[in-house]
């Protein structure tokens, strides 16, 4: 039987990354994967969480295949546009988009920690350590309102693969990846001070 990670068309495991660059392509369809998770979470809720985080994904695509060469990394493409001089769309786009999939792990790894927790506590959490200081006034409670509607940890689970050790061992390595691909876009937006002012 097949899990919700077998059938993603990439996984953040297989992004290439040489030399602490990320390739753009696969990072892309990665993230597209990521976001059918929320289809999971079963509630119109949460469709604010996955239309912006599409139109982000839209954003870099966009710059990506205007120039594939130049942007062939995410690192390459906001060096791109910071010479340009131009709007920065594409790296606004990656920033937002980082910050949803830093909230997405972030909610993923207390599920895996907290083994007693349900859904909505888990992501509850991690908004406020991540998305909620980005927010104004008027979007956090949209936000903390898909979170309520979250349904039990149980049948999320059952809905990411009948057998529970496989899903479990993806999940711990699908999240470990992505983890790690945020953490590096975020040290290199710091490094540069590339999100000032998005």
């Amino acid at each position: 039987m097949s899990t919700f990670f077998d059938e993603m068309k990439t996984s953040f495991e297989a992004v290439p990354r040489k030399e602490g660059e990320i390739s753009t392509l696969e990072f892309l369809e990665a993230s597209e994967s990521l976001v059918k998770l929320f289809d999971l979470l079963g509630s119109s809720a949460f469709s604010i969480v996955q239309s912006d985080m599409n139109g982000n994904i839209n954003k870099v695509s966009s710059k990506f295949l205007s120039d594939p060469i130049n942007c062939d990394t995410l690192q390459k493409l906001i060096l791109t546009e910071v010479k340009e001089k131009g709007k920065k769309t594409a790296t606004q786009g990656l920033l937002w988009l980082t910050r949803g999939l830093q909230f997405t792990a972030v909610a993923m790894r207390k599920c895996i920690d907290n083994q007693t927790w349900e859904l909505s506590k888990c992501f509850e959490s991690a908004y406020g350590e991540t998305l909620t200081k980005y927010h104004s006034m008027l979007v956090r409670p949209v936000f903390k309102l898909a979170m309520k509607a979250c349904p039990y940890r149980k049948d999320f689970f059952e809905k990411l693969g009948n057998d529970l050790t496989k899903v479990n061992e993806q999940l711990l390595a699908w999240v470990s990846s992505l983890e790690s691909v945020v953490e590096e876009i975020m040290k290199f937006f710091e490094s540069g001070n590339y999100g000032k002012g998005l």
